[in-house]
């Protein structure tokens, strides 16, 4: 662990102290060696898994997501060099500092052991993000998206730290690994209910669940990019992993998520549905990642094993996909200056590589045969059918209204007529192509041997 959060740590003092001319590729150099490093972490042997270390240690879970928010950190300094580069260079060098102190809080949180240093760590994510979305986000709305996202944050996390509290006072232990083994834990009384929703309230809020998520799309649709691919390819499995663990310990009380479930599949329908008369293309990747994260709540509250590896491997797919997606979103915006779809369309004429670029993501985002996100999405179906059959309406309908809204925003930006406004657009860049590499790569690796994000369920 400390051979990844060190080095993290240490970016920030070279990130002040490095020349200007050299500090971009400093970083970005250095941010990717730790992610290259962190892939070791995968391959884990047994006796490291969740007995290394008293406060910090990995597992199967937790391995795949760490992975994966080590390799965001270089692909939101790419993304974000065309946003920054006409910033003075303190503000420069503030805007990388908090970003990689945001790496650092996820590394942590994925990391810890204990309930309460998880919770910390949980909560100091919402610094950096904040500072992020109102201090560099792109529209006046900013402030207004930045509070929503505060408020409802801390009112879901407040139950889960009064929830903490009682567990550790009744327990003895907030350790992750002895707490299942409590008996106070498995008795189904008024109190354990309580604390079942207050332990999940705030992980549900951050997924979020459906009727949770106003904050949402009004946080990336006012957040620069970096903002918008952080909230959807990390927070957002932060509140997943959460739930996982959580839910976890409290086994005996699966029938208290009923309710939740059946939340979760309706909001697969309704954020589907919004997303087809979206105009705006950063907000319809943000209600397309309520929809997805729906699938992901189900699959964690039923709990079996099978729901919970597809849970991780829609969980990483989803990160990487939906970042792809802001990412070009991004594109278009500094072309453009406007990420209303219909005003961008025929972009295939002046762009055709990055054309090509959409038509993967988009294919991926819709679960296509054989990506990662159709393995995950076939192993949480399979396993709410097994659950309750009459979930194969909602899923299915949810699966087609997904197709139905991925090849609407395709066709949409890229065919059509070429707008007067467009024809004298600048060429894309091969720092561009080269993000969006790295987006995609991981994404098409990861189907010869989709085993080492499934966990150790299966």
């Amino acid at each position: 662990m400390l051979k990844i959060l060190i080095p993290t740590a240490l970016l920030i003092p070279m990130i002040w102290f490095v020349p200007k001319k050299w500090m971009w590729q400093n970083t970005t150099s250095n941010s990717l060696l730790i992610a290259i490093m962190s892939f070791n972490l995968l391959l884990l042997p047994t006796e490291l898994t969740m007995l290394a270390n008293k406060y910090f240690s990995l597992d199967y879970i937790s391995s795949p997501l760490l992975v994966l928010t080590c390799w965001l950190l270089p692909l939101m300094i790419l993304a974000s060099q065309g946003h920054l580069k006409k910033n003075p260079t303190n503000r420069q060098r503030m805007y990388l500092s908090t970003l990689t102190f945001l790496q650092i809080s996820l590394i942590m949180a994925f990391s810890s052991t204990e309930l309460i240093l998880f919770y910390i760590t949980f909560e100091s994510t919402l610094i950096p993000t904040l500072i992020i979305i109102t201090r560099w986000g792109n529209q006046t709305e900013r402030l207004n998206a930045g509070t929503y996202f505060l408020f409802y944050t801390l009112m879901g996390s407040l139950p889960l730290l009064v929830a903490l509290l009682f567990l550790s006072y009744q327990t003895g232990t907030l350790s992750m690994t002895t707490l299942p083994l409590s008996k106070e834990l498995f008795l189904l009384t008024p109190t354990s209910k309580l604390l079942w929703f207050g332990c999940l309230m705030a992980f549900m809020v951050k997924m979020p669940l459906y009727g949770m998520h106003l904050w949402l799309p009004k946080a990336h649709v006012e957040a620069p990019v970096a903002g918008s691919m952080i909230l959807a390819a990390i927070l957002l499995k932060l509140g997943g992993y959460g739930i996982i663990r959580i839910s976890i310990m409290f086994t005996p009380l699966i029938e208290l998520s009923y309710p939740f479930i059946i939340l979760s599949m309706w909001g697969i329908l309704m954020t589907g549905l919004v997303c087809i008369r979206q105009t705006d293309l950063k907000s319809l990747i943000a209600y397309s990642s309520i929809s997805h994260m729906g699938l992901v709540v189900a699959a964690a509250l039923i709990q079996t094993p099978w729901s919970l590896s597809g849970a991780i491997i829609l969980m990483i797919s989803h990160g990487l996909t939906s970042s792809a997606l802001f990412c070009l979103a991004n594109t278009t915006y500094e072309r453009t200056n406007s990420r209303t779809m219909l005003l961008a369309r025929g972009l295939q004429i002046m762009l055709p590589l990055m054309t090509t670029w959409w038509l993967i993501t988009s294919l991926t985002n819709m679960a296509l045969p054989p990506t990662m996100n159709l393995w995950g999405e076939l192993m949480i179906l399979m396993s709410l059918f097994n659950w309750s059959v009459w979930t194969i309406i909602m899923t299915g309908l949810g699966m087609l209204i997904t197709a139905t809204y991925t090849l609407h925003m395709f066709l949409t930006s890229q065919q059509g007529q070429l707008p007067n406004h467009m024809k004298l657009i600048s060429p894309t860049l091969s720092r561009e192509h080269y993000l969006l590499t790295m987006h995609l790569l991981p994404i098409l690796l990861l189907m010869l041997k989709p085993e080492i994000i499934s966990g150790s369920f299966t």
